[in-house]
């Protein structure tokens, strides 16, 4: 679905090279759902567990119809006139600023293979890429993680085989080993998914409203993302027509999610916008066929189960890197405004501390258990809730928009950075954007740009 999803983004959405993958917002309406006591008093629990996915199915299924018509009435469209520079510098920047937690906190449960893949990325791709061992072929700067990934896979491969982590606690082996759950010899040589796999879906007005929650952050994240990958691909900010195609087309993958039983919903990949930054690799094409690749190895299960046993640490140490992009180029945005203004420098700053602080509060509360902060009799407004606040670039779009449109708007045109912004708000207010989004097959025709 990660595959299909993001060959409907790059040819109909907004054309932007962005991988379209699974979202962690959807965790704590999932997490609802399973612990719903209507499915818990089911005592087998392989039927409790088809029962579940069928509710998960469903929630995604009538949730997905928020994005698809935000999206294609152009409401987010227009409400993205709402938005400048100086209320997307924080939005963007917490979108990899506010998934720390996936760090450093995840390379230390193996520090020692997460630590050298962090330093060799960081060398290959800064310090050596203009070393060419190959004549006019910019290796180092153009693969510098496909070859850390291999160096590092294959040196995690021969400290497991070693049986360094023989006796080892549970958790370091669980970070650290390769041969995790015999992931490998026990995953089917061919397996196609299909739709309605787990069974017909079933509808709740709790579980769906909670599922609302999850959609409405995914859209919020993959605003900031969509921004963010537009300027590493050297693209023009996607226009308000652009922004609202490219949200109902995430709505139409949140639904084939629900059809498919993914068991959770989609948004824009951070971590793949921070590679279009790392790799200087903006190519749309390059996306497609990757999309084409993850549709083969879903089907064939030996190669995804090869990927899979990768450790973890290993990502980790790429998203120390890749989210630490994305939030640069969130930054770069205040290059366009005054920040030797006072208004600017308090709305900046509030936007990114309580971005960071808010969700963090609420994070600390939530677990399987009490499921967060708010714990009303309401479970569905309880994951609600929790899930809107522990969305640290929910909780900044919330708090750098409404400032940024509250305190002294006209007075701070300039000083917000809307001459520079306002040029790309419409489809034809700048000539690159009909390069860069006018839809293939001359469907323009059918569905002219406003």
């Amino acid at each position: 679905m990660i595959g299909i999803n993001t060959l409907l983004q790059a040819l109909f959405g907004t054309r932007l090279p962005a991988i379209v993958g699974g979202s962690f917002a959807y965790i704590i309406p999932i997490a609802y759902i399973i612990n719903d006591s209507s499915l818990q008093r089911i005592s087998n629990r392989h039927e409790r567990f088809i029962q579940t996915m069928r509710a998960i199915q469903g929630a995604l299924i009538v949730a997905s119809s928020i994005q698809i018509i935000l999206g294609y009435s152009q409401v987010w469209g227009l409400f993205s006139r709402f938005f400048s520079p100086l209320g997307m510098a924080p939005v963007v920047a917490l979108v990899g600023l506010g998934l720390f937690q996936r760090g450093f906190p995840l390379l230390g449960n193996c520090v020692e293979i997460g630590l050298p893949m962090l330093l060799l990325v960081i060398g290959l791709s800064q310090y050596l890429k203009h070393v060419r061992p190959i004549r006019d072929v910019p290796i180092f700067e153009r693969f510098p993680v496909l070859i850390c990934v291999a160096i590092i896979w294959i040196y995690s491969l021969i400290l497991t085989a070693s049986g360094a982590y023989r006796d080892k606690p549970n958790a370091t082996q669980l970070s650290c080993r390769t041969d995790r759950a015999n992931l490998i010899s026990t995953a089917p040589w061919f397996m196609f998914p299909y739709p309605l796999q787990w069974g017909h879906p079933t509808f709740s007005a709790g579980h769906s409203f909670a599922m609302m929650s999850a959609v409405l952050v995914s859209m919020v994240e993959s605003t900031g993302a969509y921004k963010a990958a537009s300027r590493l691909a050297i693209a023009t900010p996607p226009p308000a027509y652009v922004l609202s195609r490219g949200i109902g087309w995430q709505g139409i993958g949140i639904l084939l999610d629900g059809l498919f039983g993914t068991g959770t919903g989609s948004t824009v990949s951070v971590e793949n916008v921070g590679l279009l930054g790392l790799s200087r690799v903006g190519s749309r094409r390059v996306v497609q066929l990757s999309a084409a690749f993850m549709i083969i190895f879903s089907i064939l299960g030996k190669f995804g189960a090869v990927f899979a046993s990768i450790p973890f640490p290993i990502f980790a140490a790429l998203y120390c890197v890749f989210f630490g992009l994305v939030a640069s180029v969130g930054l770069s945005f205040l290059q366009f405004t005054n920040m030797n203004c006072m208004r600017n420098l308090i709305i900046t700053g509030l936007s990114l501390f309580l971005g960071i602080s808010i969700p963090q509060f609420f994070n600390e509360y939530w677990n399987l258990k009490h499921r967060g902060l708010v714990h009303t009799n309401a479970g569905w407004f309880n994951a609600f809730l929790n899930t809107i606040f522990l969305s640290p670039a929910t909780v900044g779009l919330i708090v750098a928009v409404f400032l940024d449109n509250t305190l002294e708007v006209e007075k701070s045109k300039k000083d917000r950075g809307m001459p520079w912004w306002v040029k790309f708000r419409t489809f034809r207010g700048d000539n690159r954007n009909e390069e860069f989004y006018t839809l293939p097959f001359n469907l323009n025709r059918f569905f002219p740009p406003t």
